[in-house]
């Protein structure tokens, strides 16, 4: 049985979720990587964009996570996953846990790979960029 779009974010965020962030066997290699809020926003390009914008945000936290709290499917190429964000900062110390912010990632999929992967700090500025009531309901 082929794997669907949600099996395969699924399967992805079951290894972030334990903070292993090492496979990209899932992005396509010309990947687009963004960052659409938060303190460093930006776009990255490829399997090296992908890294080096990861490897930027990472390294600026101790234990980083991205806890799914729900999986969405948009429609046939995109998946909503609604987080929520721990870790603390490594110079400040900041730890996210107590604050318990709410982001989300979207995923777009074509022929079983990530085409695009998009990061929002803000769920609501999410919803808002995908015409979507708070927490998902119709816009």
């Amino acid at each position: 049985m082929a794997q669907t779009n949600l099996d395969l974010v699924r399967s992805i965020y079951a290894a972030w979720e334990r903070g292993d962030y090492s496979s990209t066997d899932w992005a396509h290699p010309e990947i687009e990587f963004v960052i659409a809020d938060g303190p460093d926003p930006g776009t990255w390009t490829g399997l090296t964009g992908l890294a080096q914008g990861s490897r930027d945000f990472l390294s600026a936290w101790e234990d980083a996570r991205a806890e799914a709290d729900e999986l969405r499917e948009l429609d046939d190429e995109h998946v909503l996953v609604l987080v929520r964000y721990s870790g603390r900062g490594k110079r400040s110390g900041l730890d996210l846990r107590p604050m318990q912010p709410k982001g989300t990632w979207l995923f777009r999929l074509r022929d079983g790979k990530v085409t695009r992967l998009v990061r929002y700090w803000d769920r609501e500025h999410a919803f808002a960029d995908l015409g979507l009531a708070p927490e998902g309901g119709a816009p």
